[in-house]
């Protein structure tokens, strides 16, 4: 039996938080450890945001299609007021999941980041991993039926485009936003939060008119 909307939502509102408590966790954990080497906190921020995205797209994907973004959302068959209702859970999840990071490590529940994340070449990052990440859910979803693969794609893809993007792959609105309200590895300040997003609007935009041409639904239905 379908998930209800309400269960698809609680999913969508665990897994976003459950993503943020991994990304922002992870950083303040790889920058307290990695004694001032920033290629090996972005390497354990790395491995735990891939490997955590990885178990909860296995989890949450046959109840709410673990989207944790509002950019698959609206690029994916919801009806546009599912994907509204659906990216207002995800950005409160990615808030909880934020504030629960800095709690556990003894932080301020928010304290607005003041890492700089600005300029052509971060916009263009964004763009490059939003539109790979969008484009990559709609080939793989209309080729694989097999969850794991499907998480094994996107956690794979965002692992690599941590590091191949100048921005570090944010990739995600609900994310930037969480991640703007933590001064810590992963942070952004909230002044480069709507450039980054925009970016991230364009490059989903883009790659859904692309590849929903490539991959047309009814071939793979």
């Amino acid at each position: 039996m379908p998930a209800s909307l309400r269960q698809r939502l609680a999913a969508e509102l665990v897994g976003t938080a459950l993503l943020l408590c991994a990304v922002v966790g992870s950083g303040i954990m790889a920058e307290r450890l990695a004694g001032g080497n920033a290629a090996m906190a972005l390497l354990a921020n790395t491995i735990a945001t891939g490997s955590a995205l990885f178990a909860l797209i296995t989890v949450f994907a046959p109840v709410s299609g673990a989207h944790f973004n509002p950019v698959v959302s609206f690029t994916s068959s919801l009806s546009w007021g599912e994907a509204a209702v659906y990216s207002i859970v995800q950005i409160i999840g990615g808030l909880a999941g934020t504030a629960i990071a800095d709690l556990m490590f003894d932080l301020p529940v928010f304290f607005a980041s003041q890492k700089v994340r600005t300029g052509f070449g971060q916009w263009l990052g964004e763009f490059v991993a939003t539109f790979g990440l969008v484009g990559l859910i709609i080939a793989v979803s209309r080729t694989q039926k097999n969850i794991g693969i499907i998480a094994a794609a996107v956690a794979c893809y965002i692992a690599a485009a941590y590091w191949f993007t100048s921005s570090t792959s944010f990739a995600n609105p609900a994310v930037t936003i969480a991640r703007s309200v933590s001064d810590t590895f992963a942070g952004i300040r909230p002044i480069d939060v709507a450039p980054f997003m925009g970016s991230q609007i364009a490059g989903g935009i883009t790659a859904a008119i692309l590849f929903n041409w490539l991959f047309p639904k009814h071939d793979h239905d």
